[in-house]
């Protein structure tokens, strides 16, 4: 059995989206449902105790927490030790959840691995309670085997969705705890507002193990605290880099000022891991900087300032985390990276964009175009998301699915059977609506600076149109309103059409016997003609992934 075979099996745990809909309206005891995962982990051979030997980091949070993991594992693995680290979602091969020393497990370990605990499972079937765990669970199983078999001296573990019933809590003993940013996600399941969500975060709280958390807004960081007293646990507060860095700023492996609070924690999670496993020169305590908050007037005590060695320094600089402000140029071609799909992390992703795009000098010798290629998922709110991309200006807007082909039949690392091709076409067409609806606002409220753009001269740059802003002002069925927008049916599609061969990876788009949309076809001539096309691929990290395996071929190796 090869690793496809593997995939495809694990394939088979997904849960049907026709039954993921009664789930959600019929949900059960989330106690319960922790307890099953302990069942399903003794019957594939463990015991929740034999995971104390795994030396865990625990991690939630709503944004941020697998970059803070990424920093912390990477820290670690600099001061010699073997790192495990478990992750979620993947963004081109499942078997990226599961690293060893910052690399996806081979195909061959997969393989072995998921075989074994499949079968074990297969073979304590019970006909009176459910057969086989669901496939985050499975996978939550089969990483804690991987890491315990392949001896890791840690395991960086970021939570699902949650905390407090998210099945990786059913970790006992972790040695330190982390909270990144919390933010409004996932409302169907954890709640519709930041207290509530606070409440399931600090959920992964531990009696005496220590815990840590980034600056949050004041009644979320509250809950937080009564959640470590609950427990009860130590809970502080990261101090801001700055605190660290006496003037030298700390370069960091990952782009954009929103990773710095990831940085922070991700020191913190460092350190009191060393410290409570007797390692030696972890960083000199100091006092607190000049002007900082004294601890007594938050809710939360700040953690100790402590210089960082070195090892940690080149930890931050080294970290490596894909689909995350990652920028690839690919001639003519810039694409800009980030899988955020919450408010405040969409938020960070447009001061990103702005640094590291829009501040680029415009070409001297031509045009240059902005697309977005957006997908958004779940329950979240896509006109607050598509809202914060307004300022962007871009001169497309581009929806599809996160499906990398019409059909995924041929590549099973990227199936999903939670949805309907039905269901994401009808949410990328909804997607699209409410894109226009925003731009008609726009222009109603800023005729001139939302215009559409014309060419002016062959090749030449780009520029306001005011006649035909004010002509899609008046409806009509020959042109939509604001209709520089367009749906895919796939992810390779829209590349095509976007690059329109210029990128040396994607093909020409295809458009032999086709009757082409308006926008398609006059869009295709500014791509075509354009000395800079920029494109900001967000809203979503399966959107991200589907994107990096088509442009980035070494992944899928």
């Amino acid at each position: 059995m090869d690793y496809q075979d593997a995939i495809r099996t694990l394939n088979t745990l997904q849960t049907n989206a026709s039954y993921l809909e009664q789930v959600k309206r019929e949900r059960g005891d989330p106690q319960v449902q922790l307890e099953a995962m302990k069942g399903f982990l003794e019957r594939s051979g463990l015991k929740v105790e034999d995971l104390d030997q795994l030396n865990i980091i625990h991690v939630t949070g709503t944004k941020g927490k697998g970059s803070a993991c990424a920093f912390t594992e990477r820290i670690l693995r600099n001061y010699g030790l073997k790192t495990g680290f478990y992750s979620s979602p993947h963004l081109v091969q499942v078997r990226e959840r599961i690293r060893i020393n910052g690399q996806p497990i081979s195909k061959e370990l997969f393989s072995k691995y998921f075989w074994q605990v499949y079968n074990r499972l297969e073979e304590t079937k019970d006909p009176a309670y459910a057969s086989m765990p669901a496939y985050f669970r499975f996978l939550t199983i089969m990483a804690f085997h991987v890491f315990l078999q392949e001896k890791v001296d840690l395991a960086v573990v970021e939570v699902g969705i949650g905390g407090a019933y998210d099945c990786t809590n059913i970790v006992r003993k972790p040695v330190v705890c982390g909270v990144s940013s919390l933010g409004i996600d996932h409302t169907s399941i954890l709640g519709d507002t930041m207290e509530k969500i606070a409440w399931q975060k600090g959920g992964i709280f531990k009696p005496g193990v220590p815990a840590f958390t980034v600056p949050q807004p004041e009644r979320p960081l509250e809950v937080l605290r009564d959640r470590a007293r609950e427990s009860p646990c130590p809970l502080y507060l990261c101090p801001d880099l700055g605190a660290y860095e006496e003037g030298k700023v700390f370069p960091l492996g990952l782009a954009g000022d929103h990773q710095r609070s990831n940085a922070t924690l991700a020191l913190q999670l460092s350190r009191m891991w060393l410290e409570q496993q007797g390692y030696q020169g972890i960083g000199e305590l100091k006092d607190l900087w000049p002007g900082a908050e004294p601890p007594g007037k938050k809710p939360v005590p700040l953690a100790p300032v402590f210089r960082p060695s070195i090892a940690m320094v080149q930890g931050l600089q080294d970290a490596v985390w894909l689909g995350r402000t990652q920028v690839l140029q690919h001639g003519p071609v810039t694409w800009y990276i980030d899988g955020a799909h919450t408010t405040s992390s969409v938020q960070a992703c447009v001061r990103w964009f702005h640094q590291a795009a829009l501040n680029e000098e415009k070409p001297v010798d031509g045009s240059e175009v902005r697309v977005l290629l957006f997908n958004a998922t779940g329950d979240r709110d896509t006109a607050a998301l598509l809202k914060l991309l307004l300022p962007c200006q871009f001169d497309y807007a581009v929806f599809c699915p996160n499906f990398t082909e019409v059909s995924t039949a041929g590549n099973a690392d990227q199936q999903n059977f939670t949805v309907t091709l039905e269901n994401v076409l009808t949410r990328c067409l909804d997607n699209q609506k409410k894109w226009n609806q925003l731009m008609e606002e726009k222009v109603g409220q800023d005729l001139w600076l939302s215009a559409p753009l014309v060419v002016e001269g062959v090749g030449g740059r780009l520029k306001p149109d005011p006649l035909r802003s004010a002509l899609l002002l008046v409806p009509s069925v020959e042109r939509p309103l604001n209709a520089n927008s367009l749906v895919f049916p796939c992810i390779s599609h829209a590349l095509q059409w976007i690059t329109q061969g210029r990128d040396p990876l994607l093909q020409m788009p295809t458009t032999k016997g086709l009757h082409l949309h308006p926008v398609a076809s006059t869009g295709a001539v500014l791509l075509k003609e354009a000395t800079v096309i920029r494109v900001l691929v967000t809203g979503s990290l399966h959107l991200v992934g589907g994107v990096l395996k088509l442009l980035d071929q070494s992944l899928s190796q």
